[in-house]
């Protein structure tokens, strides 16, 4: 099979906390066929906090999100932009009320989502005998840019960037500034068989040689020194 193929792991459950989320991604892998090398599997990161508790239920949906973050970039009534504790700059530091467990719940960023990435590839390592890459992919939005698209917010057995910089475009021109955010061109991929309504939180992108090595998806925040945004 040639080229880079996304393929929907169907036929996980509704996650609850405390449910063995390498369990159930692991019996999805099973009927998907099992894992190959390379393959990167690539997680929603609502379920991963249903699974690790990061839920609650609260009529104080404001309040949530002005105690998960950090700090406020902008706000506009109950709409907000901030800074999570992960460095992560989004709406409503990650607090979300859309596909929780019913009305007036609310799910919360994982605390770890890098630690939560690992957890599952050391699982699913153990199960198959195959380590994948591991994306924990939320969707955020873009300045300049209407929409949402997935982006990674925890990153296991791959690097999240790959520098391209004092390499050769095919010109021969030495590249000086080119930095790719593979993972989180790896957790777009991935949401076009996801979605917001498919009740698919899982996928596996099979045939995308990743950059080799470890990294954090906090790698991919830009640094302050650097973000003229602020």
């Amino acid at each position: 099979m040639n080229g880079v193929h996304v393929l929907p792991l169907q036929g996980i459950p509704e996650v609850r906390p405390g449910d063995d989320l390498a369990v159930l991604v692991g019996d999805a892998v099973e009927r998907a066929g099992g894992l190959e090398e390379g393959d990167v599997l690539v997680v929603s990161q609502k379920v991963v906090s249903k699974a690790e508790g990061r839920v609650e239920q609260s009529g104080d949906y404001l309040g949530a999100v002005l105690r998960e973050a950090r700090a406020i970039r902008r706000r506009r009534g109950e709409f907000v932009i901030a800074d999570t504790e992960h460095g992560f700059v989004c709406a409503s530091a990650g607090v979300d009320r859309s596909n929780t467990l019913g009305d007036g719940w609310l799910v919360l960023l994982p605390r770890d989502p890098d630690a939560s990435a690992a957890a599952l590839r050391d699982a699913l390592a153990a199960r198959f005998g195959i380590a994948p890459a591991v994306v924990v992919s939320d969707s955020f939005g873009r300045a300049w840019r209407q929409g949402t698209t997935d982006v990674a917010i925890g990153v296991a057995g791959m690097r999240p960037l790959l520098d391209l910089r004092g390499t050769q475009d095919a010109r021969g021109y030495e590249l000086s500034s080119t930095v790719i955010a593979v993972a989180d061109e790896l957790a777009g991929a991935a949401e076009l068989v996801l979605g917001k309504a498919a009740g698919v939180p899982a996928a596996l992108v099979r045939g995308y040689r990743v950059p080799a090595g470890e990294g954090s998806a906090r790698e991919l925040v830009m640094p302050a020194e650097r973000d003229l945004f602020r």
